[in-house]
């Protein structure tokens, strides 16, 4: 009888609902029972025997499948005897044993061994009985503080958020920089505003004066000189470009009496080509997004205000005229008040920089996962403000290739940190005096315990002082620079002068003292040979060797900053110099907060760079070397990496695969949005080309509408039902308010109208711009501007309250219309995203891993990793990084998701995404270790190196195979398999082949020089390092598994449950099918 597969459900279960697991009972869970031989059958399965003098019993857990077998070149019977394993393997073993626990994984294959060509054979365990309070509590671990807090959603938890947020408010903006630039938000909105209250200038500026107050509110002052001149050139261009196509539709539209009858359908036309076509631009060129939204706005205002058969010219001028001179007035605000000339934000960037990496440098400290997180952003952050410098104007003492240095140079800092292990004995165990006075030799010989504890002893007095100054010469030497750094760009605030030069003198005397005694130790011929085999040796070492190469990067950094300073003369005009096509992808920070969306901005925008960094990797293929010699001299070099013949065969694509790149491209998140842009602005539209309708639509100024579509929708973001409650609110509270303004001073007073407006926007400029919610304060503005100022104009007519209602509707329409679109056309859900970039980011990890393994470890003489390669992998892990960190603000995002099934669980996701990350922090170690470390340095020997071809390719297949399994899972939505093949298993076979091949080199070098065991320690501390981090590979492995299988699910047999609790039929959770996993 063929066991029947079902679906597993996860089975991890939010903080609150914690239980003890209740033993489950097979015989009532619903399924169908096999008979009892048929279980048998099932529960034993005992490899095919051909020695009949055999076992013939094996035990229930050791259902293991093997591939074909043939004799070895080095039989080893079981009982042959083994020299002692070295430290290594010794520490690897015992951080195996509890993932091989209940497993016996070491059959006797008497001599034979597996030997199929290009394949391999996994081995597969049942996998151990999950403890799910355990995982539970671990997976809250991984929590970021920001879900310690009440949840955005509750009712009960609104009020006390509102008034921390106002007491932020107030406290942000009266005891920090953010006071000033709202104020000069302010004031360019609010000279604006009382321009149009002063009826002369209002009846210049025409029924619609009120544009010059909307142009001061989105380009607004608030920024630094060099992107308020880039917005104010954007926005004039981009409202020349609206109103330019507009007046063409215009004539058209009444160039002929044919033409004139069906005005509206060529308004129409010409409307929908031009808004496909920005609509499309704005999510391709992002640099042009001030330029873009201006020319929404003018089209919009062309095309459907005020529309009729007979066009007046001055139309156009009545929008041209207040925008331009709503540029100018925010220009002259930027230039005069408190003018900031652009190199605050930078300063800032690399000044926080720097206090994570005084943070990172207080050693010894705890391994904490916050401290890595914290040093991964900044490492990101820092790569951020360098791009926002180099892409706008700036008069700055900075020079942008200065600064692309100094970056490049605190990243390899935070890089070399981050490779410290910071828990470390060498300031604890205690000082002997004795030993100081005497030689090794005569430490009383209390066994070879006792006399590790005395070589730890020796190394720790030696080391302790020089290491100790050296970690307080890094952190001056960080503090000074900081010091600097802020005083280049007239920042520093304190009276304290910096003295970097007398840092840096202090920091290499510090290594120097280093280097000599650590000299002292390597020199010393009393010490024995074997000292660094001692695990806590080993640690010790990798302790202090991290920090002596962080030693030489900070060394590079604030002699960097010296320089610096030397060449910071004088004040210059610093022009863009970002490359061209990149920087058509960028905006500055203010621009990506004003148009909203900025964590879902910052995600794809990073997923996207690092899928390219990948598909670069993935289209350079390794052509092994070959077993036998090459028949022909026509054989591509082998060994090495080629391009791949599509990528360099220079064909020209023909004409179909170049229109198939057209319409693959058409496909993709830009198209989308361009058509739902035009469905949503036309379909609102259309009143205004209709003559039953057109009246009340030019009297109400009914276009607001569509405009506030145009402003509402975003390219990736949809927005939440809070967001939808949030933004109708400020709409209507705008308009209400604009409506107060008018009827308090008894019919528009304008004194009394100032007085409002100060009141409400202040709060709302402070919104828009600087808060986490840009779009409702936006909108906001908007809406008391336009009602407030249009009743000022047409004094009132015909009703306060008409106004006000007709005006505040057509913005709520234009919310309501746009949110609810983005939420049925192609939605964003943050959830599914965030288990869709899990799975990209598996795959990545196993891209990485085995790119790591083929040009690092196990590459051909001759192929030795580069400065290049090195480079190009660092380039790499900083993506990745930078990967993990938006992955972590993506899982924020479904907090604010309303989920009618169940509220969303996010631990397990957390846990996967710590999980996948400690992996690549481990896989980072296991490249940096193999610099000073190659495999090919345990075996000259081609027969011993051969003898290891076979395990090594099963331990990374098995990787490899677990890696991508879980990956397509998570991608799919489906559950994994219940068997995977055991990487444990694997890297434990491994092991035990490495010590046969270790115990042969040991009796090799017995008769080598003492000099030459001495030239091994580093490559023998590495050597630890290296074993070490790939065996918690395959620890991360595993909990990568159990935190995917409480994503999606797992495949369970039937069978399973007929073993009891042990073999993983002990859940409580029941048998669903897939259609009812989470």
């Amino acid at each position: 009888m063929a066991p029947i597969i079902k679906f597993r459900s996860p089975t991890f279960k939010p903080a609150g609902e914690i239980r003890a697991p209740e033993p489950s009972d097979a015989a009532n869970d619903g399924t169908t029972n096999l008979s009892a031989q048929a279980a048998s059958s099932l529960r034993q399965r005992p490899l095919k025997q051909s020695n009949p003098s055999e076992p013939q019993q094996r035990s229930a857990t050791q259902d293991v499948y093997l591939g074909s077998y043939s004799r070895r070149s080095t039989p080893r019977g079981s009982g042959d005897i083994r020299a002692a394993p070295s430290p290594r393997e010794s520490t690897s073993h015992l951080q195996l044993e509890p993932l091989l626990d209940g497993i016996n994984s070491d059959l006797e294959t008497y001599g034979v061994e597996e030997s199929r060509d290009g394949f391999f054979d996994a081995s597969f365990y049942r996998p151990p009985q999950i403890n799910h309070d355990e995982l539970t509590h671990k997976a809250l671990m991984t929590l970021r503080e920001g879900y310690q807090k009440s949840h955005p959603l509750s009712l009960r938890g609104f009020l006390p958020q509102q008034l921390r947020e106002l007491r932020t408010f107030l406290r942000q903006v009266t005891t920090s920089r953010a006071g000033i630039k709202l104020m000069k938000t302010f004031l360019g909105f609010f000279i604006t505003y009382v321009i149009c209250l002063i009826p002369a200038s209002r009846d210049w500026l025409g029924r619609y004066n009120y544009i010059m107050v909307i142009s001061a509110i989105i380009n607004h002052p608030g920024r630094p000189i060099g992107p308020q001149l880039d917005g104010a050139f954007m926005t004039i261009l981009g409202a020349v470009a609206g109103l330019g196509w507009g007046s063409l539709a215009l004539y058209v539209s009444i160039s002929t009496s044919t033409a004139q009858l069906g005005y509206g359908g060529v308004l129409a036309v010409f409307l929908v080509l031009f808004t496909a076509v920005i609509g499309w631009l704005r999510c391709v060129l992002i640099r042009f997004y001030q330029a873009i939204l201006s020319a929404g706005f003018a089209i919009f205002y062309t095309c459907l205000a005020n529309t009729s058969q007979d066009v007046g010219w001055v139309k156009v001028f009545d929008y041209g005229i207040p925008w331009a001179l709503g540029q100018a007035f925010c220009l002259v605000v930027s230039v005069l008040v408190f003018p900031e000339a652009g190199s605050r934000a930078i300063s800032f960037a690399f000044h926080d920089a720097l206090e994570a990496v005084k943070l990172g440098l207080y050693l010894p400290r705890e391994d904490s996962q916050l401290m890595k997180r914290k040093l991964a952003s900044q490492f990101i952050n820092i790569s951020q403000a360098v791009r926002d410098f180099t892409i706008d104007c700036a008069i700055s003492r900075f020079s942008p290739d200065d600064m692309r240095e100094a970056r490049n140079m605190i990243q390899s800092v935070i890089r070399a940190i981050l490779s410290i292990r910071p828990d470390t004995q060498l300031f604890h165990v205690e000082e002997e005096n004795q030993l100081l006075s005497g030689t090794i030799n005569d430490w009383p010989q209390e066994g070879c315990h006792s006399k590790t504890k005395h070589i730890m002893k020796y190394i720790c007095s030696t080391l302790r002082n020089p290491v100790r100054e050296l970690i307080d010469a890094m952190l001056e030497s960080v503090r000074q620079a900081d010091l600097t750094v802020m005083e280049i760009g007239g920042l520093n605030s304190s009276n304290e002068s910096p003295k970097l030069s007398q840092a840096v003198s202090r920091l290499r005397a510090a290594m120097d003292t280093f280097d000599a005694a650590d000299s002292i130790i390597v020199a010393d011929p009393n010490l024995p040979s074997t000292y660094v085999k001692s695990t806590d040796v080993k640690d010790l070492f990798l302790f202090v060797h991290p920090v002596r190469q962080t030693a030489d990067r900070v060394d590079a950094f604030a002699w960097k900053v010296l320089q610096m300073q030397e060449n910071s003369t004088g004040w210059h005009v610093r022009i863009p110099s970002h490359p061209f096509t990149k920087a058509l992808m960028r905006v500055n920070a203010q621009v990506r907060h004003d148009r909203g969306g900025l964590t879902a901005a910052f995600y794809f925008r990073g997923k996207r760079q690092l899928d390219k960094t990948i598909a670069d990797l993935q289209s350079v293929a390794y052509v092994p070397a070959a077993r036998q010699d090459p028949v022909s001299n026509n054989q591509p070099v082998d060994g090495e990496y080629q391009q791949e013949k599509e990528a360099v065969s220079g064909k020209r694509a023909t004409f179909r695969y170049r229109l198939w790149e057209v319409l693959h491209r058409l496909q993709g998140f830009e198209s989308r949005f361009a058509f739902k842009v035009c469905l949503v602005t036309t379909l609102i539209s259309i009143p205004a080309w209709l003559p039953q309708s057109r009246d009340w639509w030019n009297n109400n100024e009914s276009w607001w509408a569509v405009v506030t579509v145009w402003v509402m929708m975003h390219p990736r973001v949809g927005g939440t039902f809070q967001d939808l409650a949030t933004r109708t609110f400020c709409a209507a509270l705008g308009a209400l308010w604009g409506g107060l303004a008018y009827a308090a001073g008894g019919g528009g007073n304008p004194y009394v109208m100032a007085v409002f407006a100060a009141m409400y926007m202040l709060p709302m400029l402070y919104r828009f711009t600087q808060s986490t919610h840009p779009r409702s304060g936006v909108i906001g503005c908007l809406s008391f501007t336009v009602v407030s100022l249009s009743a000022y104009t047409s004094h009132g007519q015909p009703s306060i309250i008409t106004i006000a209602w007709t005006r505040g509707l057509a913005f709520i329409v234009g919310v309501i219309s746009a949110l609810i679109v983005n939420w049925i056309l192609w939605p964003f859900i943050a959830r599914h995203e965030l288990r869709k970039s899990l799975s990209s980011m598996l795959l990545h990890s196993a891209i990485l891993y085995r790119g790591v393994i083929a040009k690092y470890i196990y590459y051909t003489p001759g192929s030795e990793p580069g400065p290049e390669d090195i480079a190009r992998s660092e380039m790499l892990e900083g993506r990745l990084r930078e990967g993990f960190v938006r992955m972590r603000q993506l899982m924020e995002l479904t907090r604010h998701e309303m989920r009618l099934r169940a509220p969303f669980n996010p631990l397990p996701y957390s846990a996967l995404i710590s999980a996948c990350e400690s992996f690549f922090e481990h896989l980072v170690q296991v490249r940096q270790s193999a610099l000073y470390f190659q495999p090919t340095m345990l075996a000259s020997d081609p027969e011993l190196v051969s003898s290891l071809t076979a395990p090594r390719r099963d331990a990374v297949a098995a990787i490899l195979l677990n890696l991508y399994i879980l990956a397509c899972a998570l991608r799919a939505d489906r559950p994994i398999p219940r068997y995977l093949p055991s990487a444990a298993a694997a890297r434990r076979k491994l092991l035990d082949r490495m010590e046969i091949v270790e115990a042969e080199m040991a009796t090799r070098m017995e008769g080598k020089s003492h000099e030459e065991w001495k030239r091994r320690r580093w490559a023998d501390v590495y050597a630890y390092a290296y074993s070490g981090a790939l065996t918690d590979i395959v620890e991360n492995l595993g909990e990568l598994r159990k935190f995917t299988r409480e994503v999606v699910g797992e495949v369970e047999w039937e069978s399973d449950v007929l073993g009891g609790p042990d073999e993983g039929g002990g859940d409580d959770e029941g048998h669903v099918s897939q259609g009812e996993r989470q």
